[in-house]
This record gives structure tokens, C-alpha cells and sequence, in this order.
């Protein structure tokens, strides 16, 4: 879990501090890298016309080049980007090989960050495999809506990744939510947020990765820094066998 400052509306700082973090993160051991929301501009939503990715190139360049010659899997937390003239709040996920496994588009829009009046909306989960690991992305505001990670969670998810911008003004509700999320989904829940500040908000990070049983593994705390976590899978098989919640469930009745 890379938790890092990012500068508002410099794409050219933060890309160079996700592949100082990249580095940092071979050289601690790490097999799958996430980062925080948005890392690339911050919400500088105004002036996402002259800073966003278009297309991603420029994030698919960087990190699927460090992927590849670290061999790091990296779920490369959300980037502004620019695709087909509308700008979307997107993450990737890139293998080992640097080859981009999985991209999604943010479905729930901020209004308080004024991201529904600038971003589009994505309409489709993301599942993947990542190192073994049945994955899906979510991001940010996406942790309110438990009927997403039910849908997300259809096609059997072990771990979900959640990159954010969460400030410190709800950080008490960002704690129990990935609790909650970990828990009604019998799975593993890695959610990567920010340190610092922007013109509005202040962060004060609180990564967390969090257990099926809703054990918290690691809390990343209020410093920038990687925090190293090791996941075993079969936490999840063990939770499925006293009750599986995803088998129990009757979608009939929830209209």
C-alpha cells in the first residue's frame, strides 16, 4: 500500500513520485503495488483539460514499463483521464509483464468535489486476476454502495482494491465502511488513501487492508510511506465454509 502526498494539478511530480514508490516498494519485497486515487492531478478537476491522461498513455507508458522491468504487478490506484472527450476518474491494473489486465472507470461520482459536474460516470465492474489473486477495482465514493461490491462480487472476488482521496473530516467513517465491506463480502478489502493537503481538504491517510472477518491486517496510519501486507487466500474459503453469504442471498427480494 503506497500512501503518498500528491501534488494538486503537477502530473509531472506525482509521476515521478509512483516510480520513486515503485523502486521503493521491489526493494521491500512487495509482489502487488496500490496507490491512492487520482495521483496523477489530484482533484483539479477545473483544469483537467491541460493535465489529464488522455487515453492513459502516459500512465500505461510509466508503470507498465516499471512493472515490467521490476516484475511488479501494480493496481496503479485512479489517474484523470481523457477518453473519447470525456474525462473519467479511471484505475488500472498492469501484470508482471507490463501488460494492462484490467481498467475501470469510477461509477459513483463525488458531488461535493464537484466530480459529477467534471467526470463521467463508468457503467461496468472490473474483475481480474492479479498474482493469483481474484480481484476487483473500486474507488473511493464506490465504498457507500454495497449493491456495486455485490455486483463486483458475482463473478467471485477474493480480494478488492479500493484506491481514495478520503478526508480527514470522515476518516472515522472511511474505517468502518472497509470494515463493513470486508465483512458482508467475505473478502479481503485493501483500501489506499492519501496524505496531504489540497486547496480544500486535508488527508491524513489510514490505509487499511482488512480480513474477511473484518480483522484489520495493516492501518498504514497518517505518515506517507509503503506499508507491506501479506494476504492469505484461504481466509476466505474458511469464511465461506461457515456460512457463504454470496449463495444465501434471494436478489428477488431486494427491488
Amino acid at each position: 500500500m503506497v500512501q503518498m502526498d500528491i501534488e494538486f494539478g503537477n502530473p509531472a511530480k506525482n509521476f515521478s513520485r509512483v516510480g520513486e514508490a515503485l523502486e521503493q516498494a521491489k526493494d521491500l519485497g512487495a509482489e502487488v503495488v496500490v496507490f491512492p486515487e487520482m495521483w496523477n492531478t489530484g482533484y483539479d478537476l477545473e483544469n483537467l483539460p491541460s493535465i489529464a491522461d488522455r487515453d492513459g498513455r502516459r500512465t500505461k507508458t510509466l508503470v507498465g514499463q516499471l512493472a515490467k522491468q521490476l516484475s511488479l504487478n501494480v493496481v496503479a490506484g485512479s489517474v484523470a483521464t481523457l477518453k473519447d472527450g470525456l474525462f473519467y476518474n479511471t484505475t488500472y491494473a498492469f501484470d508482471q509483464t507490463g501488460k494492462v489486465i484490467a481498467e475501470y472507470d469510477k461509477a459513483h461520482r463525488f458531488g461535493p468535489m464537484q466530480e459529477d459536474q467534471y467526470v463521467a460516470a463508468g457503467n461496468q465492474p472490473a474483475n481480474y486476476e492479479i498474482a493469483n489473486l481474484k480481484s476487483a477495482s473500486l474507488i473511493c465514493y464506490d465504498l457507500r454502495f454495497p449493491e456495486w461490491w455485490r455486483t463486483a462480487g458475482t463473478k467471485g472476488v477474493n480480494v478488492y482494491f479500493l484506491p481514495a482521496e478520503w478526508p480527514t473530516s470522515r476518516i472515522e467513517q472511511w474505517e468502518v465502511l472497509l470494515k463493513a465491506r470486508a465483512i458482508e463480502n467475505q473478502a479481503f478489502v485493501i483500501g489506499v488513501n492519501r496524505v496531504g493537503d489540497d486547496p480544500n481538504n486535508h488527508f491524513n491517510g489510514h490505509s487499511m487492508a482488512v480480513a474477511p472477518s473484518g480483522e484489520v491486517l495493516a492501518n498504514a496510519g497518517e505518515q506517507a510511506g509503503i506499508t507491506i501486507v501479506e494476504i492469505d487466500q484461504t481466509a476466505v474459503q474458511k469464511a465461506k465454509q461457515l456460512f457463504d453469504i454470496q449463495n444465501d442471498r434471494r436478489p428477488e427480494l431486494y427491488r
